[in-house]
């Protein structure tokens, strides 16, 4: 009885230490494969943008440059400033981003705020020692740390300020706080704050020359790429859109043409990245095609239109799988106007993605402006044509009615980005090509009857070639 009690127990303990190595080596393995994993992630991200690699190879460089300082102390004329070095290392962290405008942007808030952080903290500590006395100092620096931190915090708040200042607001807070506290005992306050200030400047310095002399990643040509692709994705969804929805006999999906449709996605979340890179395009000093004060806001108003436009687009991409026989039959009837609406809006919007890449004119944009807007004033007129609509339901039209009226909104929008390029083309100085064709938009020349014969004299022209 006693040998049976202890081979269970044997058993027993076996069987726990198995359990135990099984789970060990389940843990090791699930490790392994998300090592494997991130490690292909990587990869992926490295080859999709090399930009990635080279800014963390900057970033290490800044790094190691600023802290020669540190390690080789006694051989400059840096040995004064002893830990306090430390903060030009902790600078370059904080401030270097990405882009140059990033980078500047904050080096900027940085220095500035450093310096009169540390300057109006020093002026405290000046006032407060006049008082005389031990007891009424430290009242006074308690006053004035709170009534100046809690209105610098209050103005945070302010849209414009927040917009372009807010990283600053911060470190002036810090080291308004940091050089008033540590100042109350430590009586060199004006030597602490000059030396913050000198390693603060240093690490500010180092960041934006290797940011901005080392393969450079500016935000404007960034802004300025996005803007182009997202006028591409929209003309390739109308063109798409033209040929696929709009024509009687159905085929296969290709791969291309469900990117060309899925494309649009991205441009209605695109508010955000537009205004942080119109932000970062602020701060960068003049480069290649983009001159000092570019007009960065006029992209924000044409990714405005461009939104607009999407958001239509996203509507019209309901109906895209959309069909029953009665359906099919009402298609056929405005077929042709819908078909030539959505195509001369594509090429229209591809024409503009060109003329943005090359930051040139467009060439023959008028002639698929006024196209669109011939084939939206039939597409009106058959629609209230009640001859047209005998026999069939009131609610059999709405779908095909409900397409023909997003797909002339899309012509108004259109129109309108037409104008908003000419005014970034006006203003930014496009370059005119021998070849150009004046570009005149007739704002309302696709609300009136309009023959390509016969123009409206309502319409408004608008020559974006400029004199």
């Amino acid at each position: 009885m006693t040998i049976v009690v202890e081979n269970q127990a044997e058993v027993a303990e076996c069987g726990c230490f198995l359990n135990a190595w099984l789970w060990f080596k389940q843990l090791v393995k699930n490790f392994m494969v998300k090592v494997v994993d991130n490690a292909i992630s990587a990869k992926k991200l490295g080859k999709e943008d090399p930009r990635i690699i080279v800014h963390s190879l900057k970033v290490g460089f800044a790094i190691t440059l600023v802290s020669l300082f540190y390690y080789f102390e006694p051989k400059f004329e840096y040995q004064g400033f002893g830990v306090s070095a430390m903060w030009a290392v902790l600078t370059v962290v904080v401030v270097f981003e990405f882009t140059v405008g990033a980078t500047l942007g904050r080096a900027v808030n940085r220095a500035i705020a450093t310096f009169l952080g540390a300057s109006v903290a020093g002026g405290i500590h000046r006032l407060a020692c006049f008082s005389g006395s031990k007891t009424i100092e430290p009242i006074l620096l308690g006053f004035f740390l709170f009534l100046i931190v809690a209105v610098v915090t209050y103005l945070r708040f302010l849209p414009k300020l927040k917009a372009r200042y807010d990283y600053g607001v911060l470190v002036f807070i810090l080291t308004f706080s940091l050089v008033s506290v540590s100042g109350y005992h430590d009586k060199q306050v004006l030597e602490m704050a000059e030396t913050r200030i000198t390693t603060i400047l240093i690490g500010c310095d180092i960041a934006v020359l290797v940011c901005i002399f080392i393969c450079p990643v500016w935000a404007g040509q960034q802004l300025h790429d996005k803007i182009s692709s997202n006028f591409e994705k929209i003309g390739s969804f109308l063109e798409v859109f033209g040929t696929d929805y709009l024509n009687t006999s159905s085929g296969e999906a290709s791969e291309q043409k469900t990117s060309d449709l899925e494309g649009y996605k991205s441009v209605l979340n695109s508010k955000t990245a537009e205004e942080v890179l119109a932000n970062f395009a602020r701060w960068e000093p003049r480069h290649g095609k983009f001159r000092y004060r570019h007009p960065w806001g006029r992209y924000l108003e044409i990714g405005g239109i461009a939104r607009d436009c999407a958001f239509r687009i996203h509507a019209l991409n309901d109906y895209l799988n959309y069909e029953t026989q009665v359906e099919q039959e009402i298609r056929t009837k405005i077929q042709e106007p819908c078909k030539k609406v959505s195509t001369e809006c594509g090429h229209v919007l591809k024409e503009l993605a060109l003329a943005m890449k090359t930051m040139t004119y467009p060439h023959t944009i008028t002639i698929h402006i006024d196209n669109a807007k011939i084939a939206a004033e039939n597409l009106k007129t058959l629609l209230h044509t009640n001859s047209s609509w005998e026999g069939i339901n009131f609610s059999d039209v709405i779908p095909m009615a409900t397409v023909a009226s997003l797909l002339i909104e899309i012509v108004s929008s259109s129109v309108k980005m037409v104008e908003s390029f000419d005014k970034l083309a006006t203003s930014a100085r496009f370059k005119k090509t021998n070849q150009l064709a004046p570009v005149r938009v007739r704002t309302n020349s696709w609300k009136t009857r309009v023959t390509p014969d016969q123009p409206s004299t309502e319409s408004v022209h608008h020559d974006v070639a400029g004199e």
